[in-house]
């Protein structure tokens, strides 16, 4: 850790908060701090300059947000005119979009006291002009877009900032914002706080932090990169193309995976094929990608965490793009345009987004590299709950896999596996195979690309046509839907159904299907070795009985 002591834990209403911040967090739930918020709010209390590194998941954006917040609070005690004091910068509108909202959660309790405005929400610009004149007291932006407020003068923070936040500072650098983030600092005043918050401490985060920081403490938390195994465990399964698709439809058929579930796959056109075969067999699910409006994402995200679907299937285009194959092609320099100007909107499914109380990350196509991994992994066990992490490896994924395993050994003990074997007996739910074999082939290049068009073209419609009606109506908000089908592949009504004779003996009192006795009186559950006889037993753990995979 950095230069701070060790000292004794602390809880929210030891920190010095007001009481409106505190019913705040109690509304959200939140009974303890974590590590990070434990460490960082106090000493941000004090007005020290912070360089937060902490794992994905962590709670790095309310270990910020709280202090800023009090620190307006405190401000306007003696304030005699409503200023711009706050300024917090994220890579991408995604990200922007989710600190807000978390301010906004945190300051419900406060009316109108404390203002933030996202200038990364797509709003008219002589409405955007209109909310900076009234000088809100939390500015939230990319770069770029603080950037162009900046120089038209429809912002000025020169005499009144009093608090920078990057978020995410990894990857400011990382895809071209650091002239961005170089033009921002000359309108800002020479003395104020300063704040970096980021998942690793890369080289580039350490030259932003010469730029922006002096004198800080480095809060560099003493802990694994991902949650430790009694908080998150990891399993994997040897499946090729077809037989992934017949072990996941099978797991949600016969439900056998409980609460909330990511599935993330290697390409939008991926996102598509699987949401379509998912479709044939009545699982409802919603995809997440780059190609959706930005409002659309974080819709889909929010209605996802407040429980109308439990299923997001999400591509993670950035960490599949191979610049080997790109030069051969002569096409590096541009693509790399191209993703910075595609973190902008997205930077990475996997990355940042924050999705609530997901009790399974399912990999259906297995990440690229290494990092990829982990911050997929962060989407579950955050904070202080628990969850799971699924991967479907093929043969000519092995390879990846095994250089997570080395990454992650360390952080085990000696003779524990990192990746459990996931026992799933393929003989065993055969017709399951046969339906998904059927099912898979029947979503052609051509039913994807239609798909696409469509949802595309609906979203867009839905967001531009009746965005006046839904500010004035927020709640029926809930009736947009972002997991309906797509329709573009037949879909036989009967593959919906999942009737007895298919489901293996071992399984039937997992999924729900008790067999009739001729004797009158209700029989009492069968009591079966479930180690020796469930074909879907991990390390006899029965998965009818869990919330997780």
């Amino acid at each position: 850790m950095g230069d701070s002591d060790e000292k004794k834990s602390l809880n929210f209403h030891q920190m010095e908060l007001d009481d409106r911040i505190l019913k705040g967090i109690a509304k959200l739930g939140w009974l303890c701090p974590t590590l990070i918020q434990e460490k960082a709010i106090p000493l941000l209390l004090e007005g020290k300059d912070v360089l937060v590194r902490a794992r994905t998941g962590s709670g790095k954006t309310a270990a910020f947000s709280i202090p800023i917040i009090q620190k307006i609070l405190n401000h306007k005690r003696e304030a005699k005119e409503q200023q711009t004091t706050v300024v917090v910068l994220a890579p991408s509108k995604d990200l922007c979009h989710q600190i807000s909202k978390v301010i906004e959660d945190l300051t419900i309790k406060c009316g109108r006291l404390v203002r933030c405005v996202d200038l990364s929400t797509k709003v008219d610009k002589v409405a955007l002009k209109h909310m900076l004149a009234e000088r809100p007291d939390i500015v939230v932006s990319t770069p770029a877009k603080l950037v162009a407020q900046l120089q038209e003068g429809n912002l000025s923070v020169k005499d009144s900032l009093q608090t920078l936040v990057v978020d995410e500072a990894d990857l400011m650098f990382t895809f071209g914002f650091e002239n961005d983030l170089k033009s921002v600092l000359d309108y800002f005043p020479s003395v104020h706080q300063s704040i970096l918050a980021s998942a690793t401490l890369e080289k580039d985060v350490l030259e932003l932090k010469k730029i922006i920081l002096h004198n800080p403490v480095i809060l560099k938390l003493e802990e694994p990169e991902m949650a430790p195994a009694s908080q998150l465990t990891h399993y994997h399964i040897m499946a090729e193309e077809l037989e992934k698709a017949a072990v996941l439809y099978t797991l949600f058929k016969l439900q056998l995976v409980k609460g909330k579930s990511i599935i993330f796959v290697n390409s939008i056109d991926r996102c598509y094929r699987l949401k379509l075969f998912l479709e044939q067999f009545g699982i409802r699910s919603c995809i997440l990608n780059s190609e959706l409006p930005a409002k659309i994402r974080c819709h889909t995200v929010n209605q996802f965490n407040q429980g109308l679907y439990d299923i997001i299937i999400a591509s993670d285009e950035l960490h599949v793009l191979d610049p080997a194959v790109t030069e051969k092609k002569g096409q590096k320099k541009k693509l790399m345009k191209q993703i910075a100007k595609q973190v902008e909107s997205e930077a990475g499914v996997s990355r940042g987004i924050d999705f609530q109380f997901v009790s399974n990350v399912i990999n259906f196509d297995f990440p690229k590299d290494i990092n990829a991994y982990i911050h997929r992994a962060g989407r579950t066990a955050r904070g202080n709950n628990t969850g799971s992490v699924l991967s479907f490896v093929s043969i000519e994924e092995k390879e990846a896999m095994d250089a997570v395993e080395d990454h992650l050994r360390p952080s085990y003990e000696e003779g524990d596996k990192v990746l459990k074997n996931y026992q799933f007996k393929m003989e065993e739910v055969e017709p399951f195979l046969y339906r998904a074999r059927d099912a898979w082939r029947a979503v052609t290049k051509f039913s994807i690309r239609e798909a696409r068009i469509k949802e595309i073209k609906t979203e867009m419609f839905n967001s531009e046509k009746l965005k006046s009606f839904f500010e004035e109506n927020p709640r029926d908000l809930q009736a947009l839907r972002h997991d309906r089908t797509l329709h573009t592949v037949k879909v036989q009504e009967h593959l919906g159904d999942v009737p007895e004779y298919i489901v293996p003996d071992s399984l039937k009192h997992v999924a729900g299907i008790t067999t009739k006795r001729k004797k009158s009186f209700v029989p009492k559950k069968r009591k079966t070795d479930d180690k020796a006889n469930n074909p879907l037993m991990v390390e006899g753990i029965d998965y009818g009985k869990q919330r997780r995979v």
